[in-house]
């Protein structure tokens, strides 16, 4: 039996090319479009909120902004790790609302071509690739792309806040 390739224009890739923030959870490269960050801070108090789902750490206070605060690597079913000196805080819109999300450590700004970009292959049951809008391909490596209304806004009402 033949494998049935797609070409990109045949995809039903919902991503395109563009600018993207590439950060690490371990030695995973991740992306996420640029225009939906809208900083990078270093760890800051996060105040723990009671009944929240265990990935999500608490809120902070930015410039008078109460900010929900995502562990990435929880929502991913990844191991916790201690904070480092490279452990940041990346704060993601989308529409009217905002996410702060702990990333182990900014990369770079990168440009990523959508001839580059394919869609995330189907890798069986045991993993779940619903977070993954598409994997940029380079020379030697790939960084996933992450779609952030899944991961990041498609959890419980309570934790949402309007700014």
């Amino acid at each position: 039996m033949a494998t049935q390739v797609t070409s990109q224009s045949e995809s039903k890739l919902n991503v395109e090319g563009g600018k993207f923030l590439t950060f690490f959870l371990g030695k995973e490269e991740y992306a996420l479009e640029i225009l939906k960050v809208q900083e990078i801070i270093g760890m800051m108090p996060i105040t723990p909120v009671p009944n929240m789902p265990g990935y999500i750490r608490g809120v902070l206070n930015l410039r008078g902004k109460i900010i929900p605060v995502m562990e990435l690597r929880l929502r991913f079913g990844l191991m916790p790790v201690e904070d480092t000196e490279e452990t940041c805080i990346v704060v993601v819109q989308s529409g009217n609302y905002l996410m702060g999300v702990v990333v182990d450590k900014v990369s770079e700004v990168a440009e990523i071509d959508t001839k580059q970009i394919e869609e995330v292959p189907n890798l069986g049951g045991a993993m779940n690739n619903e977070y993954l809008s598409g994997i940029g391909k380079f020379e030697t490596s790939v960084k996933l792309l992450l779609d952030v209304e899944k991961v990041l806004f498609d959890v419980p009402d309570a934790v949402l806040m309007d700014i």
